[in-house]
């Protein structure tokens, strides 16, 4: 019993020297991101890329005198992708042509970051940074159910870079893709699609 409430003072101890060590905040993000819908089976119909806005709250921790932190955030994004149904008989038949395929998710990227801070002072003016871990993105809704058929959570490998300038103000660029299908259509054996995602953003910190 002596020995397991050592233990459990030293993971106390340990715990709260950590947490000591860092630092958190939170900010607010907004951006816009050039989505890409992709087919497994690459000639199943013509698709083009389309924009779409981002905008939510982003949280940070920082962990004092080595660089790395942890962040994450809940984003609302659009994800869309025009494609061209009517190149199709199978969709031509039932009046579909190019139609816009709008996903409306809310994003929770996980990420891994990693600040060069020692700069010899001018990390207090600019400071680069790179970052990647997972996203899971909830799909409350989405156009075309008709046409396709959608998940209701999505993952994705999140990764980017940017810069931090005056310790207040984040400027990133990234691109994530879907791990799993993104959706697939419900006829011409269901063809699976996936989103490539190139985004930048900005995220003010406040404090």
């Amino acid at each position: 019993m002596k020995k397991i409430s050592l233990w459990i003072a030293v993971l106390v101890i340990g715990t709260a020297s950590v947490m000591a060590q860092t630092t958190s905040r939170w900010g607010i993000t907004a951006g816009a991101n050039i989505n890409e819908v992709h087919f497994k089976q690459n000639d199943i119909m013509p698709s083009e890329r389309m924009w779409g806005p981002q905008v939510g709250l982003t949280g940070e921790m920082n962990f004092s005198g080595i660089g790395f932190g942890v962040d994450g955030a809940v984003l609302y994004t659009l994800k869309q992708g025009k494609l061209n149904y009517g190149e199709r008989v199978a969709w031509a038949s039932l009046g579909y042509g190019k139609e816009t395929v709008a996903m409306h998710y809310i994003d929770v990227p996980l990420h891994l970051k990693l600040k060069w801070h020692r700069l010899g002072g001018l990390e207090s003016t600019i400071m680069p940074l790179v970052y990647v871990g997972p996203q899971f993105s909830f799909l409350p809704y989405a156009s075309h159910k008709s046409l396709n058929s959608y998940p209701p959570v999505n993952v994705y490998l999140d990764m980017g870079a940017g810069i931090e300038l005056f310790e207040r103000l984040q400027l990133k660029a990234g691109y994530n893709f879907s791990v799993g299908q993104s959706f697939h259509t419900k006829l011409l054996d269901e063809n699976v699609a996936k989103n490539r995602t190139w985004y930048v953003n900005v995220t003010w910190f406040l404090k």
